[in-house]
């Protein structure tokens, strides 16, 4: 195993109220810290907790987000490649929607460099908390909203559905106020068919600065969606259209009562 390591850990979304106590060592540790933040009071933060911390090239002015994700990955890997043990810190968890620590870890592994990833609470954990969702209960789906449309992704209507990145819908690049709407109509066009346009759904933010302010929960009907508000943090939560039904021959297999008409919030 070669000299020098790579750590990617995340914040989490509040801030440091997030922040794990391993991921706060290992960030004090370190011998170099890069970090990918939303907000500018963690990022000094972070350099009261380790002097070398630095933020990670990001790119606007890229035409594809993936070139300026390449940009962060290289960054990080030029550090390992010295020899020092690297942590970056990335906000929400480092693992979700961001590619470049995933290509990071996998590269680094590739060259013979000792790395890692420890988990941060994501903006899907803060959602479950705030809409009262108990992913267990009816199943909950996950996708990508702009991969969700161009791979006509297969889902249950009586299941959760989250849509992340709503107001990126189509776009390669870098969030740019004004540019949704069109997309929006086309996501609810898509899911009209399914739920109908009264079904009603969530726009959803979660509170980065909690408690001083608190998540955003937008409930409207589906044939709203085109004219909410929506942000590049906005995250789509569509309900359930409607229990799925029991299947009372597995049940009896499985040695369960089949007496009485039973629901599945009654089973489970």
């Amino acid at each position: 195993m070669k000299t020098g390591s790579l750590i990617i850990v995340g914040t989490g979304i509040q801030l440091v109220a997030n922040l794990t106590l391993g991921a706060k060592a290992w960030i004090e540790q370190a011998d170099k810290v890069l970090y990918a933040l939303a907000d500018p009071v963690t990022a000094k933060w972070l350099k009261e907790l380790n002097t070398t911390a630095e933020a990670l090239p990001y790119n606007t002015n890229n035409q594809r987000r993936k070139d300026t994700y390449r940009e962060m990955t290289e960054r990080i890997l030029t550090e390992v490649r010295k020899g020092l043990n690297v942590c970056a810190v990335f906000y929400g968890h480092p693992g979700v929607l961001a590619d470049s620590t995933h290509v990071a870890i996998r590269q680094a592994r590739e060259e013979g460099f000792r790395a890692q990833m420890l988990p941060g609470i994501s903006a899907e954990d803060c959602l479950f908390a705030d809409l009262g969702l108990d992913p267990g209960r009816n199943g909950c789906q996950s996708f990508e909203a702009t991969d969700f449309l161009i791979r006509r992704r297969k889902f249950d209507p009586t299941s959760a559905l989250i849509l992340w990145q709503i107001a990126m819908l189509g776009n390669l690049g870098f969030y740019k106020p004004g540019e949704h709407f069109r997309p929006l109509s086309i996501l609810t066009e898509v899911l009209k068919t399914h739920y109908g346009s009264d079904h009603e759904v969530i726009v959803y933010e979660a509170a980065v600065y909690y408690p001083v302010c608190e998540a955003v929960i937008q409930r409207i009907p589906l044939s709203k969606l085109p004219e909410s508000s929506v942000t590049q943090v906005s995250t789509l939560y569509v309900p359930p259209q409607a229990l799925a039904p029991v299947d009372k021959e597995m049940m009896a297999r499985l040695g369960m009562s089949v007496a009485k008409e039973t629901t599945k919030e009654e089973v489970l």
